[in-house]
Formats: C-alpha cells, structure tokens, sequence
C-alpha cells in the first residue's frame, strides 16, 4: 500500500492582523505577492523529488488569508502541486477563507480547480465580539460565504469558532454555536482564546483588560461538546467536530503522526524521521529559495523513543486515543507503568476506557495538558522491559 502524505503551503498575506493572532501573517505586503508565489513553486519542485515514493491525499492553503494571494495564484499553485506530486484522485483539497474575502465567481473558480473543502473563519455570530479582536468581517458575511460555497458546489465546508471572546457571554457563545449550526457545516472546529504574548490583545490584558476567564472557557468548552454531539456532529479530536463522513484529513495528519510537508515561511513539516521548521520570515524565505541560502529554523531528528512520547502527547488528543499493544508493537515500550494512572483517570471520569483504547473524555480534554504531563513523566522514569523483553517473559510463563 502506498504511504500518504499531506501537504501545507502557507499564505502569509492578510488584509489586518487579528488582536490574537500570532500566526506568523503579514498585512500591509501584497507588493510581494509574485515573488513568494515563485519562491513556493521553486520550493516545490526541489523538494517533490523526496516524495516520489508517497501519496499526496490532502492539501491545505492556510494563512494568513490565502485569498489575499488571489485566486488565480492559487490555482497556479495547486496546479503545479498536481505536476509535481502523485496526487490521489479524491484527496481533500482545502482553502482557508474569511467571510469577506470571498465571492460566488472565486468561489466557483477555485471549484472547477479541484478545491474541494472551505474552511471558513466565522468565529463568532455577534459583531460586537468579532471587533473586539479586529475581526475584518460580520456575521452576516459568514452566511454569505456559506451561501456562495453551496452555490459553487461545495459539499464540506468547516466553520472556526472561538470561545472566551472578549464580552462573551455564556448566551452569546450559545447563539454562536446555534448560528454555526444553523448554517449546516460538515465541520466545526471550537477553539478557546489564547493570550500570546507579543499580541495587541497581550497589551491589553497587560493594561487591565478582562476576559472571560479559565472555569468560563472549561464551561463553554463542555457546552460546545454537549450542543454539537446532540445535533449530529461527532467530537474526533479535543477541538474538532464532523458529521460522518467529513473529518479532517489534515487535522488527522497532526495528530496521527502521519507524515505532512509545509512550504511556506513559519510552516513545519514531519517528513523522512525529522521534524522541521521554516524561517518565519517572508523576506528570508524568498531568499532563501531565491539563492539556496538558509532556510530552515528548526531541524530536528526525532528517535524512536522520542516518537513514543508524541504518540502519547498527540494521540490523547484524539477520541481514538492510545492502545496497549499498538504502543508495544511501534515504540517497544511497556505500558504497564502507564496503567495504573490511566485506571486512576477512569475512575475520576477523566478517561474512558473502550476495549483496549484509552481515551480522553470532555472533562479529560480540559486537564489534557496536566495528565498528559503525568504520563510522559511517568514513562519517562519506567525501567521496565522494553516490549520485547516483555514478551519473551510471557513465553517463559
């Protein structure tokens, strides 16, 4: 069977910069638009030869905006990523939108491209928390989006939401999530408000701005779960929601450890055992592509044992969770030391236990990072036999 790869290609041109944001995105530099869209194709060609032995089955344009690209540059691109790689037939084909950078013709044209799923940052449905973040949209263009994404034949649209918004209220978070709904979306992912430092929204909190704090996250998280499941959509991973049929492949990508190539200044890539990053610097890429300078900012290779600890951290995130044998049979590790938590945290309501996989519940996704922590400590201290030794003492008894 041949092996699937995921593609990224990061669009880093927005029209303003959002009061959270700490993607690395840029307004004001459309000048350089041409150039980073011959950086990309010149990338991608050096880098296709690698992937001969893979399946490319999704693509994902994130940003920034990518539309602020334009259209036609993203099809010139996804062009060449059909030349250039062994692209499957049915591979899921995204483009991030925001409700006011799109319009029915677009639409329509990156369609007959083979773009085949909108992710569309809705955010929120009232106007008033969308300006408290320099949200360059209303609600009401979202239902536009929405409606000419139907109209140009898209069949799997996802909608970003967030919680925690500043001024949002319990009601209003409901209202959001009913709105969101009410659009009939394939996809909904849910996302709590980060503070980053370097952000305006940063300097505000820094200044005395309020917001909704951590037990009024945990409780709009808990009510986004109950709300979604009840109306169709299945909970896959701790932010990330789909009727049947329509989760993300490259949301799984990530958390599966399956391999996935970025492009693109800031994009990360798993790919050949290394982990890799580049350059968050537009200018330092172009040149970078431009005269076979530096491109890379992080560049690590991951062994098999740190591969055990990422199956941990990244497959807890998922429904899917972790399973005993799988966990022996790929990192020769031993999961005995690791029972008696996971027993604890069913017991308190935190994992659920569905045959052999262990699982993170709502309330488990909330404390994810703290019992995930417990676990990677505890591996880490385990001086029990690796799975094979382990089985060779199963034989003897």
């Amino acid at each position: 069977m041949a092996k699937r790869l995921g593609l990224y290609i990061h669009i880093p041109f927005c029209k303003s910069k959002c009061a959270y944001c700490d993607f690395y995105s840029l307004a004001g530099r459309q000048e350089m638009t041409d150039r980073y869209v011959r950086a990309l194709l010149a990338h991608m060609g050096e880098t296709a030869p690698q992937a001969r032995d893979y399946r490319v089955d999704s693509v994902y344009f994130g940003g920034g905006t990518p539309l602020m690209l334009g259209e036609r540059d993203l099809r010139r691109l996804l062009e060449q990523v059909g030349k250039l790689f062994r692209v499957e037939r049915d591979a899921e084909i995204t483009v991030e939108v925001n409700p006011d950078s799109v319009d029915l013709k677009t639409l329509k044209r990156l369609r007959r491209a083979g773009v085949d799923r909108l992710s569309v940052g809705m955010q929120s449905a009232v106007d008033s928390e969308l300006a408290a973040v320099g949200r360059p949209h209303s609600f009401a263009q979202t239902q536009q989006a929405v409606e000419w994404a139907r109209r140009a034949k898209f069949r799997n649209v996802s909608l970003d939401l967030i919680y925690g918004l500043p001024g949002q209220t319990p009601e209003s978070w409901r209202r959001t999530l009913e709105a969101a709904v009410a659009l009939e979306p394939e996809h909904i992912s849910g996302y709590g408000l980060k503070v980053e430092p370097g952000t305006p929204l940063w300097s505000r909190v820094e200044q005395g701005e309020t917001l909704p704090d951590d037990d009024a996250q945990a409780d709009a998280y808990l009510a986004m779960v109950d709300f979604l499941a009840e109306r169709g959509y299945e909970q896959y991973e701790i932010s990330n929601f789909a009727r049947q049929g329509y989760v993300s492949r490259h949301n799984l990508k990530y958390w599966l450890m399956r391999p996935y190539l970025g492009f693109g200044p800031g994009a990360h890539s798993d790919f050949g055992q290394r982990r890799f990053s580049f350059l968050r610097d537009l200018d330092g890429y172009i040149a970078g592509v431009e005269t076979g300078g530096p491109l890379l900012d992080e560049d690590q290779e991951i062994p098999h044992s740190e591969r055990a600890s990422e199956y941990l951290m990244l497959r807890l995130r998922t429904t899917r969770g972790i399973e005993e044998w799988e966990y022996r049979r790929e990192y020769y590790m031993d999961f005995e030391p690791l029972l008696p938590l996971l027993t604890e945290y069913e017991r308190q309501g935190w994992v659920r236990r569905v045959e052999e996989r262990w699982a993170f519940t709502p309330e488990g996704f909330l404390r994810s990072n703290q019992l995930i922590g417990q676990l990677l400590e505890r591996q880490e201290r385990s001086t029990l036999p690796s799975t094979l030794r382990y089985l060779k003492t199963r034989e003897q008894t």
